[in-house]
C-alpha cells in the first residue's frame, strides 16, 4: 500500500498549497452546507406529498445537521488516524448514496434513514477535517483563509436555491434529489486535493516513540492479566486520544461549549422555516426561494469581509470580541422577524442576517484555535460541532411545533432570537470574569512579593530588585570559585 506523502513544515505556510486546501474547504462547504440548506426548499413538496404536518417533516432537516455535526468527531478520527483524503472521499460517496436512495422514497421514515442518516453521516466525515486542515496551513491570515472558505455554504444557497426550485419543477422533488446526490460525488474531488502537512507541534519526540516501543514490547512478553498489559493499554490505545481531547478539561473550553448549544439552537430553525414563513405571509414561490438566495450571497460577503477585517491589526486581538458581537447581532434579527411581513421588508431582513451568519461562522474555527491551539483544532472543531447536533435536531421541530399550536411563527422566532442573544452574553461574561481574575492575581502577586515593584521607562519595565540580586550573584560566582546560585 502506497504511503501519503506528508508535507514537512515547522510552521503554517500562509499560502502555497494552502490556497488548494482553501479551495477544497470551499467546495466542501458547498457540497455539505449549501445543499443542507437547500433541503429546507423541499420541505413544502415533502409536506404535501406525506399529507403531513410542519412537526413532522421538518425533522427531515432536523436530522441532517444533527447526524452531521453528532458524527463529527468520528470525521476527525478518520482523519487524525488515517488521513483527511480518506475521509472525505468516504463521505461523499456516502452523502452521495443517501440522497440517490432518498429520491425513491415512500414514507417520511424512509427519507429520515437516506436523506437523514446515511447523507448527514457522509456530510460528517467531510466537514470538520476538511476545516481544520485550512487552520494547518494558515497562521497569519488564518481568519481570511477561513472566511474565503465557508463562503462556499452562501454561494452554494445563491446558486443551488433556484437551481433546486427549477429541478423540482421539471423533474419533481424525486428527480431534484437524485441530481443532487450525482453533484455532492464532487466530495471525493475535493477530498483528493488535502494534501497531509506536519507542522513542528505535531511531530511525536523521539522519547515518546522510545517509551511506546519499549512498552509494546512489554506488552508481547507479559501475561494478559499483567500490570504491563494495563498500562500499555492505557498508554498505547488510549494516549493518543486522552493528547487529542484533553483541552476538554479547559474551562474556557466548557463555556465555549454551553454558549455554543444555544447558538446552534437560534440558528438553525431559521432555515427551515424561512421559506414556509414567506408563503404564509403571501409571498411567492419565487421570491421566497429568492430569500434564500439573498442570505447565500450575503453570507458570502459576511464570510470574506469579517475574515478580512478581523485579521487586519487593529481588530486581530479583537476576534472573540467580534464573534460575539455577530452572533448577538443574528439574535436581534431574529426579534425583528414577526414584524415583518412583505417580501420588500424580507430582503432587508435576509441581508443582516445573512452577513453575521457569514461573520460568526467564519469566526468559528479561529475561536476555538484561540482557545485550544493548533494541534488539538481538529478534535476540539469535531467536539464543538458535536454540540450542534441536540440543538440542531429538536430546534426546527420545536418551532414547528409552536407553529403548529399557536398559529403563528412569532413565539418559534422569539425563542431562537433570545437564545442567541444568550449565547452571545455567556461568553462575553465568561470572557469579563476570566479578565477580572486574572488582573486581581496580578494584583495580589505585585504585592506579596516586593521585588515585583518595576520601573517603567516608556514602554520598558526593568525589575529592579531581581536585577540587583542577579549582579550579587555573579559578583559572589567571581569571587569565590565553584559558588552555583541555584
Amino acid at each position: 500500500m502506497a504511503k501519503v506523502n506528508r508535507a514537512q513544515s515547522t510552521s503554517p505556510p500562509d499560502g502555497g498549497w494552502g490556497w488548494m486546501i482553501v479551495a477544497g474547504c470551499f467546495l466542501v462547504t458547498i457540497c455539505t452546507r449549501a445543499v443542507t440548506r437547500c433541503i429546507s426548499i423541499f420541505f413544502v413538496e415533502f409536506q404535501t406529498y406525506f399529507s403531513q404536518d410542519y412537526a413532522q417533516t421538518a425533522w427531515i432537516h432536523s436530522i441532517v445537521d444533527c447526524v452531521t455535526m453528532l458524527c463529527a468527531p468520528l470525521g476527525s478520527v478518520v482523519s487524525n488516524h488515517l488521513s483527511c483524503q480518506v475521509g472525505i472521499m468516504l463521505g461523499g460517496l456516502l452523502a452521495s448514496t443517501g440522497l440517490i436512495l432518498g429520491s425513491f422514497a415512500t414514507s417520511l421514515k424512509h427519507l429520515y434513514l437516506t436523506l437523514g442518516v446515511l447523507t448527514g453521516l457522509g456530510f460528517a466525515l467531510c466537514y470538520s477535517p476538511a476545516i481544520a486542515m485550512v487552520g494547518k496551513y494558515f497562521s497569519r491570515r488564518k481568519a481570511l483563509a477561513y472566511g474565503i472558505s465557508m463562503s462556499g455554504s452562501g454561494i452554494g444557497i445563491f446558486i443551488l436555491a433556484p437551481v433546486v426550485q427549477l429541478l423540482i419543477e421539471q423533474f419533481s422533488w424525486r428527480g431534484a434529489l437524485l441530481i443532487l446526490g450525482g453533484f455532492v460525488l464532487n466530495l471525493c474531488v475535493c477530498g483528493a486535493l488535502m494534501r497531509p502537512i506536519t507542522l513542528k507541534e505535531d511531530r511525536t519526540t523521539p522519547e515518546q516513540k522510545h517509551v511506546c516501543r519499549t512498552q509494546t514490547q512489554d506488552f508481547k512478553r507479559g501475561s494478559s492479566y499483567s500490570t504491563l498489559t494495563k498500562e500499555w493499554v492505557q498508554t498505547c490505545l488510549c494516549g493518543s486520544l486522552q493528547q487529542e481531547y484533553s483541552f476538554l478539561l479547559m474551562s474556557d473550553f466548557v463555556v465555549l461549549g454551553i454558549s455554543v448549544l444555544f447558538m446552534a439552537y437560534g440558528c438553525s430553525p431559521l432555515f427551515v422555516h424561512l421559506v414556509p414563513y414567506a408563503l404564509s405571509v403571501g409571498v411567492s414561490h419565487q421570491q421566497a426561494a429568492f430569500l434564500m438566495s439573498i442570505l447565500g450571497v450575503i453570507d458570502i460577503v459576511g464570510n470574506i469581509t469579517f475574515g478580512w477585517l478581523t485579521d487586519r491589526r487593529c481588530l486581530k486581538d479583537y476576534q472573540y470580541v467580534c464573534y460575539l458581537f455577530a452572533v448577538g447581532l443574528d439574535g436581534l434579527c431574529y426579534l425583528c422577524l414577526p414584524m415583518l411581513q412583505r417580501f420588500p421588508l424580507l430582503v432587508p431582513f435576509s441581508c443582516t442576517f445573512g452577513y453575521f451568519d457569514g461573520a460568526y461562522v467564519t469566526l468559528i474555527p479561529v475561536v476555538t484555535a484561540e482557545i485550544v491551539g493548533t494541534t488539538s483544532l481538529s478534535s476540539a472543531l469535531g467536539v464543538v460541532y458535536f454540540l450542534h447536533a441536540v440543538p440542531y435536531l429538536v430546534s426546527p421541530p420545536i418551532a414547528g411545533w409552536l407553529v403548529d399550536t399557536t398559529g403563528s411563527y412569532t413565539a418559534a422566532f422569539l425563542l431562537c432570537g433570545f437564545s442567541m442573544i444568550f449565547s452571545s452574553v455567556l461568553l462575553g461574561f465568561a470572557r469579563l470574569v476570566k479578565k477580572m481574575k486574572k488582573n486581581q492575581l496580578r494584583f495580589l502577586a505585585k504585592e506579596s512579593d516586593p521585588k515585583l515593584q518595576l520601573w517603567t521607562n516608556g514602554s520598558v519595565a526593568y525589575s529592579v530588585a531581581r536585577e540587583l540580586d542577579q549582579k550579587d550573584g555573579e559578583s559572589v560566582a567571581i569571587a569565590v570559585p565553584g559558588y552555583s546560585s541555584t
